[in-house]
């Protein structure tokens, strides 16, 4: 089993880094070999997870399988919704109260069974939509319910339900009823069994009831409280529909409103445009990447450089997380989110590192920004011709200190961090600029302590600093040449 984990990390770390690639600075030769090795590595990661399953079937020395019920709806929901929509389905999944959270299932045949029911039934419905229902009926046995509005099954079908053909009422579509007879099958081998029927109201509706326990409750604790979201408002910056219907799905079980940007560059417009007070935003997005989004949010001057920011990702890699928090993410969550859990504790994780830091500022006591009256004196003391020269070095210092801390703090490279951490301490400290000063001196300490996390928290601070000192001294720059012209 341990060699079988070692399996799963190599393939997992694989995977992750292919899709990682900015692949926009490839050839479309090179791209299409790197989308032919990831789509064969992710073939190559579930054989791996179905050859461990049999492994420990055989061998006994797997757990028993489970199915928690919230990651079962999430898949279902994740999977096919967008199948269903490509036809202009509607697609809901309904869930009696009586269903406990865990199940001793085994979850890979059960999705098996519904894959090939959930399948025809969309495929033979061409308006309307598909319905799913989940209960538990005494004793111990699960009942899944697939309604849909298609034509419903032939008369003669009914006969010979679950052979090859069955399903046919006049369509001409190839393959008919070979889904329910796979279904059938598979059923079967796990003890269950399948029922057909023709809905009143038109329609097919097809019954899966398998024999289940409930699993030790101790195994799965329940999860935390979801955060009071109510009243906020949410971006999503997400390029995949279905994932974007999940996560505002979630987030209105939360209590929050939310706002759709399908790639990097809407994001970082819709930001600039109005306020929200959280983000979630997808780290491979066309466009601009959502590193490229949290980079240019945190430079800004405005509301949105202190906005509590999760990072969404499939695979979070060691070598990666670093990446991302420096980047400006407040709390990363991985992607399939197998239920509404996992970015609950996300977005609280979030919440609570943007108050922790808005906490520590203030307690810490804020310097002003700028002590005008020593930059208004260093100025004058440089005379017309001299200001002019002083700004412009001003200006192109800080331009090229800020381009190099935004990519040190993405890897993150201490050294150079450290380095530009001494030029702005010079810099601010002339100019009379304290907060900037008193944030780099901070951002010195962090590397001096070699503490990665806090140095990626302080650099974006400082980042924002050098901006509002950047817009000043363009300003005076401006005004100085006008007043010479």
């Amino acid at each position: 089993m341990l060699l079988g984990h070692d399996i799963r990390a190599a393939v997992s770390d694989i995977i992750g880094g292919l899709r990682l690639v900015d692949q926009t600075q490839l050839s479309e030769p090179v791209r299409l070999q790197i989308e032919r090795v990831r789509a064969a590595s992710e073939v190559l990661a579930q054989l791996v997870e179905e050859g461990m399953q049999i492994v420990a079937e055989e061998t006994g020395t797997g757990p028993l399988p489970t199915v928690q019920i919230s990651q079962l709806l999430y898949d279902l929901e994740m999977r096919w919704s967008g199948k269903a929509q490509e036809k202009s389905l509607s697609f809901h999944i309904a869930l009696a109260p009586d269903v406990p959270p865990v199940l001793t299932l085994d979850r890979l045949a059960l999705e098996r069974v519904l894959a090939n029911i959930l399948s025809n039934a969309i495929k033979f419905t061409d308006a309307g939509g598909v319905r799913v229902l989940i209960a538990l009926d005494e004793p111990a046995t699960l009942r899944i319910v697939v309604c849909d509005d298609g034509p419903g099954f032939a008369p003669a079908a009914l006969e010979r339900l679950f052979e090859p053909g069955a399903r046919g009422s006049g369509s001409a579509k190839p393959g008919d009823g070979l889904g329910l007879y796979i279904s059938k099958d598979m059923a079967d081998r796990l003890g269950g069994r399948i029922t057909v029927e023709n809905r009143p109201q038109g329609g097919a509706a097809v019954t899966l009831c398998l024999p289940v326990q409930r699993a030790a409750e101790t195994e799965h604790p329940d999860p935390a409280p979801l955060p009071d979201l109510r009243g906020l408002h949410v971006l999503i910056a997400e390029d995949s529909e279905t994932n974007q219907a999940v996560i505002a799905h979630m987030l209105k079980a939360m209590g929050a409103s939310s706002e759709i940007a399908r790639d990097g560059r809407e994001a970082i417009a819709r930001m600039r445009a109005q306020t929200f007070d959280l983000a979630v935003i997808d780290v491979e997005m066309p466009q601009s990447s959502g590193l490229e989004v949290m980079r240019a949010l945190r430079a800004e001057a405005g509301p949105a450089a202190g906005i509590p920011i999760v990072a969404c990702t499939a695979y979070v890699l060691r070598s990666n997380r670093e990446a991302i928090f420096a980047a400006g993410a407040d709390a990363i969550v991985s992607k399939p989110m197998l239920g509404i859990d996992p970015l609950a504790a996300a977005i609280t994780r979030a919440r609570n590192r943007a108050a922790q830091e808005t906490a520590a500022t203030a307690s810490a006591g804020d310097p002003p920004e700028l002590d005008r009256t020593q930059f208004d004196r260093l100025l004058s003391l440089a005379g017309p011709a001299g200001a002019a020269e002083l700004l412009a070095r001003l200006i192109s210092d800080l331009s090229r200190v800020e381009r190099s801390l935004v990519g040190a703090l993405a890897l993150p490279d201490l050294v150079t961090i450290g380095a530009e951490a001494h030029v702005l301490i010079a810099v601010a400290g002339a100019v009379g600029a304290q907060r900037l000063l008193a944030e780099a001196e901070g951002l010195n300490a962090a590397v001096h302590d070699n503490a990665p996390e806090r140095v990626c928290w302080t650099g974006r601070r400082v980042l924002a600093q050098i901006d509002r000192l950047l817009h000043f001294a363009t300003r005076r720059a401006g005004l100085l040449a006008q007043a010479s012209s």
